[in-house]
């Protein structure tokens, strides 16, 4: 009988043993899902700071993805200029110049090869050369890394646009020419197949001419105007600019 007693009471003893032995390698619950984030990378920690010193985007306004492609930035001898919205351009301010986007949008631009971050308000229009998408301040290239090569390919996403803009007409940039003779004779020929073009001069060193066709006033009819001329021409550097009233 005390044998028999001694062995109930060595099972319970056991038990007991293998129960707080279990308790204590138990893994936590899973955490519920959409509650949880991996560890972030310290190019995402960098990305997340730079962001947080931004103008943060309206309530309830998450950022829209605009378009990818390759940024370029522009100082000297801009610097001190009046921009094209009335503004003196400061090399030295997170500002930059996009094609169409209304002035004031702010802009989040990503750098994708190191993933840094910088917001920057549209205040001038550019670029008008290449197959660049947005002319950054020094500044803001600064931000990102993008000083030493000059270009970084980037996506951009709209994190804020304003209330009301000005009023404007949207036309198809053809060429961009430093002889103004060659961009007359160019801006002949393009009013004789589509009706209306026009001469722009775009100041710098050196300046430059760019020749722009047509006047829509959305830039749904111009987009179509830029794909007729692609298509009727076979140049693919033709895109759609902003004229602002």
């Amino acid at each position: 009988m005390k044998a028999a007693i001694a062995c109930a009471l060595g099972v319970v003893l056991l038990s007991g043993c293998a129960h707080k032995k279990n308790a204590r390698h138990i893994p936590p619950p899973p955490p519920a899902p959409g509650r949880s984030r991996p560890s972030a990378s310290p190019a995402e920690n960098t990305r997340r700071a730079e962001a947080s010193r931004a103008p943060a985007p309206p309530a309830g306004a998450p950022a829209l993805y605009v378009e990818k492609g390759v940024a370029s930035w522009y100082g000297h001898p801009y610097h001190g200029r009046i921009a094209a919205d009335g503004e003196r351009y400061d090399m030295e301010q997170m500002t930059a110049a996009h094609r169409t986007l209304p002035f004031n949008t702010w802009v989040r631009v990503i750098n994708l090869l190191n993933e840094k971050v910088v917001d920057v308000r549209i205040t001038d229009r550019g670029p008008f050369v290449g197959n660049r998408i947005i002319d950054l301040s020094h500044a803001a290239a600064r931000a990102i890394d993008m000083i030493g090569p000059g270009t970084a390919q980037v996506r951009l996403e709209i994190t804020s646009m304003p209330e009301t803009t000005r009023t404007g007409v949207y036309a198809v940039q053809v060429g961009a020419f430093r002889d103004k003779e060659n961009a007359e004779r160019e801006r002949i020929r393009m009013a004789a197949k589509y009706g209306a073009a026009k001469l722009v001069m775009r100041e710098g060193t050196p300046v430059l001419w760019r020749v722009l066709v047509g006047a829509e006033r959305t830039e749904e009819k111009a987009d179509a105007l830029r794909a007729k001329i692609r298509h009727d021409s076979g140049e693919r550097n033709v895109f759609v600019v902003r004229l602002d009233s």
